[in-house]
C-alpha cells in the first residue's frame, strides 16, 4: 500500500505543477481584446455575417492572427457567433489552425460544454483527432475532464481516439476518474467511455491503473464500471 499511496501523491505533485504554471490553459478573447480588432476579427467577434463577406470577397486573410495566434474561426467559436463560424468554414477557413497555447476549434468548443458549435465545426471539417494544447491531449480528453457527457458522446461518435495519452500519461477515461468528482456527470462520462470500447487498463506513469485511482478515491460506481468492463 505504501508503494500506491506514493504513486497517488507524486501524480498529485505533477498536476498540480502542471495546472498551476507548469502549462497554460485556453485563453479566450477578453473584453480589450474584442474592443480592440479590426477586419476579420471584430465581424467574426460581432457574428457579423455580412461583414465577413464583404471583406472575404475584398481579399481578406482568412487566417489572419490576432496576439494570441487566434484566427477569425477561433475567435467565432471562441464567442459562440455560430453562424459567422459557418460562413468562415463554408469559405475555406482552416479548420484545424492551432492558437498560441496549440488549441483548435473542436477543444474550444468542446471544454465550452457547446455542443451545436461542436457539431458544427465537425460538420465543417474539423477533426476529433488533432493532438492539441501544451498537454498534447484531444478535445475527447478535456471533455472528458470536465465531465461534459454529450460533448463526449459527439466525439466518439466523429471518431475521436478513445485511447491517446497525453503529456500526463492520461487517457480520456483516467481523467474522468482523477480530475473528475465521482459524481453522476463524470460516472456517466466514464460509462460512455467503457462503452465505446476504451482500454481500462492504461496505467499513468507511475503504474496505478483506472481502478486503482477510483477504488482510491472511494467512487463505487465507477470501480463498478471498471470490474464489470474486466479492469485490473
Amino acid at each position: 500500500m505504501r508503494d500506491r499511496r506514493g504513486g497517488f501523491v507524486r501524480t498529485l505533485l505533477f498536476v498540480t505543477c502542471m495546472l498551476s504554471g507548469g502549462a497554460t490553459a485556453q485563453v479566450a478573447p477578453s473584453d480589450a481584446e474584442v474592443r480592440g480588432y479590426q477586419g476579420l476579427h471584430a465581424a467574426a467577434a460581432s457574428g457579423n455575417v455580412a461583414e465577413i463577406e464583404r471583406l472575404l470577397a475584398a481579399g481578406a486573410d482568412r487566417e489572419a492572427r490576432d496576439g494570441n495566434g487566434r484566427t477569425p474561426l477561433h475567435v467565432a467559436v471562441y464567442r459562440k457567433q455560430r453562424e459567422a463560424a459557418r460562413l468562415l468554414l463554408a469559405k475555406g477557413a482552416n479548420a484545424n489552425a492551432l492558437d498560441r497555447q496549440r488549441y483548435d476549434v473542436v477543444t474550444i468548443a468542446a471544454v465550452a460544454d457547446d455542443v451545436p458549435t461542436l457539431r458544427l465545426v465537425l460538420e465543417g471539417g474539423a477533426s476529433p483527432k488533432n493532438v492539441t494544447s501544451p498537454y498534447d491531449g484531444t478535445a475527447l480528453i478535456a471533455a472528458a475532464h470536465l465531465g461534459h457527457v454529450e460533448v463526449v458522446q459527439v466525439l466518439i461518435k466523429a471518431g475521436a481516439p478513445l485511447d491517446h495519452v497525453n503529456n500526463l500519461t492520461w487517457t480520456a477515461l483516467m481523467e474522468s476518474i482523477v480530475l473528475g468528482d465521482g459524481g453522476k456527470r463524470h460516472t456517466e462520462t466514464l460509462r460512455a467511455l467503457v462503452q465505446a470500447g476504451a482500454n481500462v487498463n492504461i496505467p499513468d506513469r507511475s503504474g496505478i491503473t483506472p481502478l486503482a485511482h477510483a477504488r482510491g478515491r472511494g467512487y463505487k460506481e465507477m470501480v463498478a464500471i471498471l470490474e464489470q468492463a474486466g479492469a485490473r
